[in-house]
């Protein structure tokens, strides 16, 4: 558990945060100081995983990919030690604690503070830390629209699909073709402001609520803002300075008493302002595909979203190799984006994953590589061409370790290989073996070995071909006798002595 106490915490903000560039024409704020409440968990809802990636890390490498150059501010508050952390210090990015939760135009006034010198001359973009399936094509997009329309604000929306007494998001509100006075309307279209949910909800059913644009009068039932489908994603941009002017001025007379940054829409059109807003456009991500713009309150939620990358996944790779579930595998994007590399040579990789594979990052897959039903591999893993691996098969290594398992070779069913480990070209590892090295000690297989039977090694060297069966190997070198013409020498029963065996008695 991260320690509560502000002082800390600021130390930490202090510590990992990057001094801010004023050369950077453009600065992403990610809004990651949330209680997830609703979550249920001791961990941070920022950090709770889509495709075992943290959400709020997922929401930085969109930003970081689709703003080139840019600043970014990650505003932390619940679990703030844990966020900053996983995030890491990188150039160009700093944090900014909120210690009390008061909403989102809070959130902004606190990362704004990051920006000392307010005739900062550049872009701001805000973007919620849930909203863990943005990519960089959706964040260029909203830029590219955004310097199209040179507006001071501009809105990403969404068009909701499902059942309108399920969408809880905020409305987008636009003048209609006639004001509340029947006179015909010359800004059709232009965003009025954002009613929050609980706001509409809260209104009186029978009496029409009235807005102001531009000194005219605007009436939508509650029942026309229920039904209106067209929601606030919660990513917004901005000029700097009408940001910077006005952000101060939010209040917080709402059902919910706080600071909502959606309020900022009727102050930039009171003040004379450009707001705009924009929906994610067919044949991109939408209208079908809007789940770029989801986040998430509980675990329901968490695991759809999930699933949603998961397909994606698949999508990606179901023509290139096999894999056997569709609903049951994990390959790390990375690797994914290997596979796709390897995929544009030309030569047919011929690569299976099996039901339940994990393939976590750094691993790199080769031409016809079989996994069976749940390998695990995680760490820098580097296989050669042909290597089969039976199911419930475990690889991995921690950071700075290696294993290397090189052409032809085959792994049985159950086995377990950890640390720094090297096994040569056509080797078999039969089932009931554990290999295991250390930085200090790794294990070589050399080439045309075979191991099997209830056999353990560690830190061990062993020649070409060698047959090692029912044996426990710690630190040793094991090779071939000169003048022996074997093919294969076979070293069976190898047992070291026993240490401790006074304390062993029979029954």
């Amino acid at each position: 558990m991260e320690s509560h106490n502000p002082s800390s915490v600021l130390s930490t903000v202090d510590s990992y945060s990057s001094p801010f560039e004023y050369n950077n024409k453009e600065t992403a704020i990610i809004l990651a100081a949330g209680h997830g409440k609703r979550i249920k968990s001791q961990t941070s809802k920022m950090l709770h995983k889509i495709w075992e990636v943290p959400t709020v890390e997922r929401v930085y490498n969109a930003c970081q990919k689709g703003l080139t150059d840019s600043n970014i501010i990650i505003v932390v508050g619940i679990k703030a030690e844990d966020v900053i952390k996983t995030i890491g210090k990188k150039n160009t990015v700093s944090f900014a604690y909120q210690e009390i939760q008061n909403g989102t135009g809070h959130a902004v006034q606190i990362a704004l503070n990051n920006i000392k010198d307010k005739n900062y001359n550049g872009t701001v973009y805000i973007f919620p830390g849930d909203m863990g399936l943005i990519n960089a094509e959706t964040v260029k997009f909203f830029k590219e629209e955004f310097e199209k329309s040179n507006a001071d604000m501009m809105v990403l929306t969404g068009i909701f699909e499902g059942a309108v007494e399920d969408n809880y998001y905020g409305r987008i509100l636009r003048i209609k073709d006639k004001d509340a006075s029947g006179i015909k309307s010359k800004n059709r279209n232009k965003v009025i402001e954002i009613l929050e949910y609980k706001d509409i909800l809260n209104l009186d059913k029978k009496k029409p609520y009235t807005t102001i644009y531009n000194k005219r009068n605007y009436k939508f039932t509650q029942k026309e803002l229920l039904e209106n489908r067209e929601f606030n994603s919660g990513v917004y941009a901005f000029k700097f300075k009408p940001l910077a002017e006005l952000i101060q001025k939010i209040q917080s007379n709402n059902v919910q008493n706080e600071i909502y940054l959606t309020d900022l829409i009727a102050l930039f059109n009171k003040n004379g302002y450009t707001v705009e807003a924009v929906s994610l456009p067919a044949g991109r991500q939408g209208p079908k595909d809007q789940y770029v713009l989801m986040g998430f309150n509980n675990k329901s939620v968490l695991k759809e979203m999930d699933a949603i990358a998961r397909k994606l996944t698949y999508e990606k790779l179901k023509d290139i190799i096999t894999i056997e579930d569709e609903d049951d595998f994990f390959i790390e994007e990375n690797v994914v984006d290997e596979i796709l590399k390897m995929d544009q040579q030309g030569i047919p990789l011929d690569i299976n994953i099996g039901k339940g594979v994990y393939i976590g990052r750094d691993v790199k897959l080769n031409y016809a590589l079989k996994l069976s039903k749940n390998v695990f591999l995680e760490g820098k893993i580097k296989f050669g061409k042909n290597v089969v691996v039976k199911e419930n098969v475990h690889i991995s290594c921690f950071y700075g370790q290696t294993i290397n398992i090189d052409d032809n070779v085959e792994i049985y069913s159950g086995n377990i290989i950890k640390g720094n480990v090297h096994i040569g070209k056509n080797s078999k590892i039969k089932s009931g073996v554990r290999i295991t090295g250390s930085d200090q000690h790794p294990s070589t297989i050399g080439s045309h070995v075979t191991i099997k039977g209830l056999t353990y090694i560690f830190g061990t060297d062993v020649g070409n071909n060698i047959c090692i069966e029912h044996s426990v190997l710690v630190r040793k070198k094991i090779s071939k006798p000169e003048g022996v013409k074997a093919d294969i020498y076979h070293v069976r029963f190898f047992i070291p002595e026993t240490e401790g065996k006074d304390a062993v008695e029979d029954l």
